[in-house]
């Protein structure tokens, strides 16, 4: 029972201190709301399927409003989506939706937590869902979360019957079953190892207006909430807050306008004693702590002393309140409270405190130089007692006082040890599969990143009340336009090499050149770099010597590769070595400006293809949309593609193309093609091929997306496998130059294709046909018509998937649509 008991405390901690990760500086009216909500003891848990499900109107309001510990739980990282903002999709975008997430809370105030499902694509069914996901592990993550967290109330976004995405009703429907095995020391027992069984109060559906579109709803029978309450200490009403939360989500698109004033929620209660509003009978005061009083009384004192002007007045009876606190027997609350009065102590003496390091990035081994500096901004005394960082490294011993305003500096210097992980998603470390990440670590499970790569705790004494504060050391430059940057430091390899190209497709047997990118970890670095590849494929030559002086010089190696004379698939693979050892990871680097700077380390390889492949034509023309890999990926099988912007978009200019081709949601992203598109028409009409990749019918620019009548629908065939038949066999999209047949749709990825057509005019020729499972037949994902001398093809199949993929069929269809009329 010790063991559990000082494990239980590491994990709390680790919990608690996950929001030290980001600088906060409170502001008065903040400060004077954390006071007030170290008198609320309660916890709301949101759970839904995907980043951008949550309703942050509700995390805003219980947040801020009610002053509850608030958190959302997401089954999923949303890797299975669009990205608007970029190429990135798979793991990266999972790894973009997760900080947009975090963006997501630190703007509404909750908290956040995933599970270990994969975004595998869209499902129209639970059971299909749970054919994907391991539901008996998502499931034990859900229960953990809830053990983890101890919420008071669980609410659902979703209802669990089957009426949306079949993620959606699966999160409902685990929650529900997670509600009723939290509570029981019989499931899940090794988690038990950590934390004990906890058993939510309630459980409610957070339904709307929205899920009974036939008018059926009966609000009567509902609890309703108004969360468009205005914060006078924050300045903003919650509906605004939610507004710059859920504007985070960039990658999907979903900028939001704030709203002011009444804005109702309605929920349905599914377990749990009834009452009128979700909290009623349940105890969220210090009444619920035996042996709370003196607590208590030190709070309030701290809230009836304060005062903007001098805010360090609260300090003493928020140390009075931190002694009090050691009393109590009840460890879960003790170390949250304790965490909240330690932030509140920060943010009332205005204490400083950085840790900084000389540069962004270092190899295991490295030495590194991290400088530190505190500054207490208050008339308060304390003193910088030591900072210990990690076990391998010996505690620092300061015992500096801090007078007011006069800045402390220190800098310490040592060595990364060899074993160190590299600061890689912990998520993608070991391979998963279709449906799950493998996280063995249950420690791990649920966490929404990695911990810093190195954190300080600064022990800080306030008249003999020791005070320790996480800080993550960062790297900090001077930008000179954004002025002051901060960046997280990330722990890698000495030597990374990256292969150029997601994916390479050979159409024949000619060798391709493919550029293996060498970049140095640390400086000084001489080794030799070489290709791994499938048998009957052949490299040219068998390595490179490499010497690299300087950290991040890079050289780049040429290397020649030839396919076999048959159809062959496998994955080339670069490894270096230095000193003996062998390196084979990559550097991958995402960075857009809502979100910290991302760096991956995935295992070096790219995907090699040989496929029978003829093409016609060679000159394209492509107007990008919402963000793919296409451009690249047909330059890989030679063709020459330009990317077009607004002035080169004239009848006359895009003549010496062969084809036209729209990136996906182009006509939802692209302003100009609203008045633009009468020049692709006539394009088409003197004999040009156009080719438009899958749009929505929300938010188009225009509803002339075609030189005839076409309306879009949300029809769409999710399981890649769904058999699909060819309704137009003579057609040349069928026949020329590449034979299709339903070998063609082997082995195709995440789905057939989205947002089908639902109604065309007679001119348009259906070409293929599928469906889902227990579904009518969809014929609107390939249509094709004559307009004029040339032309016009909409397709919702997903090829901005199965090209990065590498699928074969895919790519012999794709030519084939380019080559319309040669």
């Amino acid at each position: 029972m010790k063991t559990r008991a000082l494990i239980s405390y590491v994990l709390i901690a680790l919990f608690i201190h996950c929001s030290a990760q980001q600088s906060k500086v409170y502001k008065p009216g903040e400060i004077r709301q954390k006071l007030e909500k170290l008198n609320v003891l309660g916890s709301v848990l949101y759970v839904a399927a995907h980043p951008d499900d949550e309703n942050t109107r509700l995390i805003a309001y219980y947040a801020n409003e009610e002053l509850m510990r608030t958190a959302y739980l997401s089954a999923t990282r949303g890797d299975g989506g669009q990205n608007l903002i970029g190429p990135q999709i798979r793991e990266e975008l999972g790894l973009i939706r997760t900080q947009e997430l975090l963006a997501a809370r630190r703007t509404d105030g909750g908290q956040q937590f995933f599970s270990r499902a994969n975004d595998f694509g869209y499902s129209k069914n639970p059971d299909e869902t749970f054919n994907i996901w391991d539901r008996e592990k998502v499931l034990s993550d859900f229960v953990w979360a809830f053990r983890k967290f101890r919420p008071d109330i669980i609410i659902t976004r979703f209802s669990d019957t089957g009426r949306s995405h079949g993620h959606h009703t699966a999160s409902a429907i685990l929650a529900r079953e997670a509600f009723k095995l939290s509570g029981d020391k019989n499931a899940y027992p090794e988690q038990l190892d950590y934390f004990d069984p906890w058993q939510p109060k309630k459980i409610f559906w957070n339904t709307g207006w929205w899920w009974f579109r036939n008018g059926e709803m009966d609000t009567t029978k509902l609890v309703t909430l108004d969360v468009g309450g205005y914060n006078a200490l924050l300045g903003e009403s919650y509906t605004e807050i939610a507004a710059r939360s859920r504007s985070m989500h960039k990658s999907q698109g979903f900028g939001s306008s704030g709203s002011r004033g009444e804005q109702v929620e309605y929920l349905q209660q599914w377990e749990g004693e009834e009452g009128k509003v979700p909290f009623e009978g349940i105890n969220t005061s210090w009444d619920r702590i035996k042996g709370s009083k003196e607590v208590k009384f030190y709070i309030d004192k701290a809230i009836s002393l304060y005062d903007e002007t001098k805010p360090s007045t609260i300090i003493e009876p928020l140390l009075g309140a931190r002694k009090a606190l050691e009393k109590i027997g009840d460890k879960f609350w003790r170390e949250i409270k304790q965490q909240e009065i330690d932030d509140l102590i920060q943010a009332a003496s205005g204490l400083y405190l950085s840790l900084t390091s000389s540069a962004p990035s270092y190899a295991v081994g490295d030495s590194i130089t991290i400088s530190f500096e505190a500054v207490n901004r208050s008339n308060i005394e304390m003193e910088i007692e030591q900072i210990k960082f990690e076990e391998w490294v010996n505690p620092v011993s300061l015992k500096a006082p801090l007078l007011n305003n006069k800045p402390f500096t220190s800098e310490m210097n040592f060595q990364l040890p060899a074993g160190m992980e590299y600061s890689h998603p912990y998520w993608l470390r070991e391979g998963g599969q279709l449906g799950m990440y493998t996280v063995n670590d249950q420690v791990q499970v649920g966490k929404p990143e990695n911990d810093p790569a190195i954190t300080g705790n600064v022990i800080v004494n306030f008249s003999g009340e020791r005070v320790e504060y996480k800080v993550p050391v960062r790297f900090r430059r001077t930008d000179p336009v954004e002025g002051e940057v901060v960046e997280p430091i990330t722990i890698g390899p000495p030597v990374m090499v990256n292969i150029s190209g997601g994916v390479l497709v050979f159409g024949d047997n000619t060798s391709k050149s493919v550029d293996v990118r060498v970049i140095a970890g640390r400086k000084n670095l001489t080794g030799r770099v070489s290709l791994n590849a499938p048998e009957g494929w052949i490299i040219e030559p068998a390595s490179y010597d490499f010497d690299l002086e300087i950290k991040r010089e890079e050289q780049v190696f040429t290397f020649k590769i030839t396919p076999p004379s048959n159809a062959s698939e496998g994955f080339v693979s670069a490894e270096a070595m230095v000193d003996g050892k062998s390196y084979s990871k990559g550097l991958s680097v995402i960075d857009y400006d809502h979100i910290p700077k991302q760096t991956l380390y995935p295992d070096s390889k790219v995907k090699v293809v040989r496929v029978d492949l003829k093409k016609k034509g060679n000159n394209i023309g492509y107007i990008e949309g919402a963000g793919d890999a296409i451009p690249d990926n047909l330059e890989q099988i030679g063709f020459e593609v330009t990317k077009l912007g607004k002035d080169e978009i004239s009848a006359q200019n895009l003549k010496q193309y062969d084809a036209i081709i729209l990136g996906i949601r182009a006509f939802n992203t692209v302003d100009w093609l609203s008045y633009k598109n009468k020049d692709l028409f006539e394009y088409v009409k003197q004999g040009g091929n156009l080719i438009i990749q899958y749009n929505t019918s929300h938010r188009l620019v225009t509803q002339e997306i075609a030189p005839y009548d076409l309306k879009l629908s949300r029809d769409r065939v999710a399981v890649e496998q769904a058999p699909v038949e060819i309704l137009a066999f003579d057609h040349p999209v069928m026949n020329s130059p590449n034979r299709i047949t339903n070998e063609d749709f082997d082995n195709w990825v995440q789905e057939r294709g989205l947002y089908f057509p639902s109604e065309w005019s007679d001119e348009f020729t259906p070409i293929l046909k599928s469906n889902d499972p227990g579904e009518s037949p969809k014929t609107g994902g390939l249509l094709v018509a004559k307009y004029g001398e040339g032309y016009y093809v909409y397709s919702g199949y997903s090829w901005f998937r199965e090209l990065p993929a590498g699928v074969p069929g895919a790519y012999r269809i794709f030519v084939n649509l380019i080559s319309l009329g040669k």
